[in-house]
């Protein structure tokens, strides 16, 4: 199987700090500090798939999603084939591991309220930029395999 995955940076600014949801993966053998976001139905724009994920992992709704302006598409062109084109934060590929994904990472801002518990999340929570770097620092491995790669690359990104 080759899943193809939308996940999301959720980010919102208090008193000058930067901060992102994370929370906990909550499946059978699998509990692993992680980024809101899931794989795509089958023919499931991206961006309503991200939106989709996170309001059932976390409560919330996205509002915006910085790339999302650069969105084009070919509907109507040709009814029986259509794509859409745009830019996301970052993107992943697994090159090694148990399955095989391709992912995107988009930037966003949502309202709500966090639920204390999602579709197989536990542990939803805010947390500061600076606080998700000691901890990465301190143990990788407690953040799921998919997201390793993108927090770090995130972390890069914030410390331009």
């Amino acid at each position: 199987m080759f899943y193809v995955n939308a996940r999301a940076f959720i980010e919102r600014c208090i008193n000058g700090t930067t901060e992102i949801v994370i929370q906990t993966r909550n499946k059978k053998n699998e509990q692993a500090l992680e980024l809101p976001g899931g794989r795509l139905d089958m023919y499931e724009p991206i961006l309503e798939a991200l939106k989709r994920e996170v309001y059932e992992e976390t409560g919330l709704t996205v509002v915006t999603v910085e790339g999302s302006e650069s969105r084009i598409d070919t509907c109507g062109l040709n009814p029986h084939f259509e794509v859409e084109c745009l830019r996301p934060f970052a993107v992943y590929q697994t090159v090694r591991g148990p399955v095989d994904s391709t992912g995107y990472y988009f930037r966003c801002r949502a309202e709500g309220e966090l639920l204390g518990a999602g579709d197989e999340t536990t542990g939803i929570r805010w947390i500061a930029v600076d606080e998700l770097a000691v901890l990465m620092a301190e143990d990788p491995l407690q953040f799921s395999d998919v997201d390793r790669a993108g927090i770090l690359f995130y972390l890069k990104e914030a410390s331009r």
